[in-house]
């Protein structure tokens, strides 16, 4: 909102062809030419302002519509026109009207879009009372008119490319035009799976996941092409992170862990790639050079007659061995062969079909009108921190689904969130009595869900809001134990273990992390110990409010793909100049690592490649956990009669007897 299209097209101007030296008779500027059916005029305003604000050639001005200079995101929402900024990059100058025609010699550096309207449900455009500017400038086609080359052989991949040729033992300028699109493509792959997974964005079967592991193995599949060995991708990393980690330093600082998780996929995927080319080679011979395969009147199916993979068989290999459906189609595409591809995204949305109906789980939408308002305070407070039974009002409740969803003026029940489950407890009122049985954060609000049978009418006045300290005391204690868990891991093993995940419940907790490398039970007890050792240490807990930059100067540990605002929570554990752990996290917390109690470790293994799963209890659960396996041993040891240093020499006996 504080500068418009005058600003943004000058200063453009200025930073091309003062700062930059472009030649300026080699630009050209678009404008949106406006749209009748859509009621929009043409953007003259711009159009004014090239020529006031900037010394272009006017004839180099032109006028396009709504496909090519009008922007939206989406069907609804914000929206406006854009003055695009061209190159000709021909070798006479006379590429002016080549602009938008799709040839590689004139093509898009800058993109100044002019947010100024709302597009409504209803199609109609509205005028926002701010104003505001989207500029987007093409990084690599910039340096390529700065370098005066083309995109790949600039500064910016050229590394890459030579690194590349050294494994493939074949300079990427003598490589065949089917070869240097293989160099292209790893190099572009290896930057984006470096900067995704330094993001902390990992290879799955879901999500953002799944595009990663996409494009891991179709990098993969490209380096066959250079008949590069297995497991070669990995080794790119590091240069990337030497081009780019002094402007990125999480690059830099992450490059092993990167390493070692595109490493595991590639080793995983070679795995998969043998088994799968199996079925694709036996679905591929079948199909290939007019094979008979006939039926019993001698005719062939319309899948061989075509040549055409089955979406079936496309889909056994996607689900089954995890080949995405362009990699199976560069395949068969290499056999003269097709896939059907629309029998695919059939067997895709049935599979989705599957997951909808299995997932069992209840969702409740209320809309502003379903609210009855008791209390106009709008403002809602959280006092969980410090408070579990409070004096308060009921700001608003409303009703579905058989569920009563409450929210309180001021509350002492905490939210869902970070790992930690939502508290549970009650609410009193004049006349009702509300069993709090989950606390979820909706929009701006925490609100409380309570089952609506029998709770009575809710009435305006005062109420008691007690949380369920039975729950919660617990609940804290395990949390404040999954910071201490995640300091010992990297401390054992090193700064690239990162949290991916958990879960702060009562009874139990887990903790998601980064680690390539099975754990071994020597490994396992040390963490476990170090764990123990902080908790007898009985270091202070505090928490307090900074800046997010502040906090992160002082060496605060965030989450990787969590998104925090300017004022943060911050927790310590140990005082300043003897600090164990300092963590952002707005979850619930002891105030001594004592209140803990021993900490127990119950389960680690892999949850996906990269990721490991700790689960562990604390306090009174790992107590009894400690009581249920002593009464175990003695019971063995009184059946087998062998003291409980020596049950396991006796029970080895007792099998080599039993064989």
């Amino acid at each position: 909102g504080d500068y418009f299209k005058a600003e943004a097209i000058k200063w453009a101007w200025q930073l091309l062809t003062e700062v930059w030296q472009v030649p300026k008779e080699r630009l050209y500027a678009t404008v949106f030419a406006g749209d009748e059916g859509d009621g929009l005029e043409p953007d003259e305003e711009s159009s004014e302002l090239w020529r006031s604000e900037t010394d272009i050639d006017p004839d180099h001005i032109q006028l396009w519509g709504k496909k090519d200079n009008f922007w939206e995101m989406a069907d609804t929402g914000p929206c406006g026109p854009n003055s695009e900024i061209h190159i000709d990059r021909t070798p006479d100058g006379s590429g002016g009207p080549l602009v938008n025609a799709g040839d590689p010699r004139v093509v898009e550096i800058w993109n100044l879009v002019f947010i100024q309207f709302n597009r409504t449900a209803d199609g109609v455009l509205r005028p926002l009372p701010d104003k505001h500017v989207d500029t987007g400038l093409g990084f690599e086609r910039m340096v390529a008119v700065l370098q005066d080359t083309d995109n790949y052989s600039t500064d910016v991949f050229r590394p890459l490319l030579d690194q590349i040729g050294d494994l493939a033992g074949t300079r990427y300028d003598e490589a065949s035009p089917e070869e240097q699109i293989a160099f292209r493509v790893l190099a572009d792959h290896a930057r984006m799976l470096t900067f995704s997974i330094t993001d902390g964005a990992l290879p799955s079967n879901e999500g953002r996941g799944y595009v990663l592991r996409r494009v891991l193995r179709r990098a993969a599949r490209y380096g066959r092409k250079l008949e590069l060995a297995d497991r070669f991708l990995h080794r790119i990393v590091s240069t990337v992170a030497e081009m780019h980690g002094d402007v990125f330093p999480d690059v830099a600082q992450r490059v092993e862990y990167v390493g070692e998780v595109v490493k595991s996929e590639e080793a995983s995927f070679d795995k998969t790639l043998g088994r799968g080319l199996e079925l694709f080679n036996s679905v591929a011979d079948s199909l290939v050079g007019g094979a008979e395969q006939a039926n019993g009147d001698g005719s062939r199916d319309d899948e061989q007659r075509a040549g055409l993979i089955s979406g079936e068989d496309a889909f056994r290999l996607y689900d089954t061995y995890g080949f995405p459906l362009d990699l199976t189609r560069v395949m068969a595409e290499e056999r003269g062969l097709t896939v059907d591809e629309a029998g695919f995204d059939e067997q895709m949305a049935q599979q989705r079909e599957r997951a909808r109906q299995s997932a069992k789980f209840a969702t409740h939408t209320i809309e502003a009108d379903d609210w009855t308002v008791l209390d106009q305070d709008s403002d809602q407070e959280f006092v969980g921190y410090e408070q579990t039974e409070i004096e308060t009002t009921i700001h608003k409740y409303a009703r579905a689904d058989g569920v009563l969803h409450v929210v309180l003026t001021r509350t002492p029940f905490y939210a869902e969130g970070g790992g930690q489950v939502g508290d549970r407890g009650s609410i009193d009122g004049t006349g009702f009595h509300l069993q709090v049985e989950d606390t979820q954060r909706v929009g701006d609000f925490i609100v409380c869900r309570c089952p609506d049978s029998g709770a009575g009418e809710l009435v305006a006045g005062a109420v008691t809001a007690r949380v369920d300290a039975d729950r919660r005391v617990p609940t804290t204690a395990n949390h404040t134990a999954t910071h201490l868990l995640h300091r010992a891991l990297r401390r054992q093993f090193g700064d690239h273990v990162q949290q991916a995940g958990s879960l702060v419940a009562p009874d139990h907790l887990r903790f998601d992390f980064t680690h390539f490398k099975r754990i071994e039970p020597d490994e396992l007890l040390a963490v476990e110990a170090e764990v123990n050792l902080a908790v007898r240490t009985d270091y202070d807990v505090e928490y307090y409010d900074s800046g997010f930059d502040e906090a992160k100067a002082d060496g605060a540990t965030a989450l990787f793909g969590e998104k925090y605002g300017d004022v943060v929570r911050v927790v310590a554990v140990g005082a300043a100049d003897d600090r164990y752990s300092l963590e952002l996290c707005g979850g619930c917390h002891v105030t001594r690592t004592g209140h803990i109690g021993p900490f127990l470790i119950t389960s680690e293994g892999s949850i996906a490649s990269g990721v490991r799963r700790i689960e562990a209890v604390t306090g009174e659960a790992a107590l009894h956990l400690v009581q249920q396996q002593r009464q175990v041993v003695q019971e063995l040891s009184q059946s087998t009669g062998a003291p409980p240093a020596e049950l396991a020499a006796r029970t080895a006996e007792l099998q080599d007897e039993v064989r």
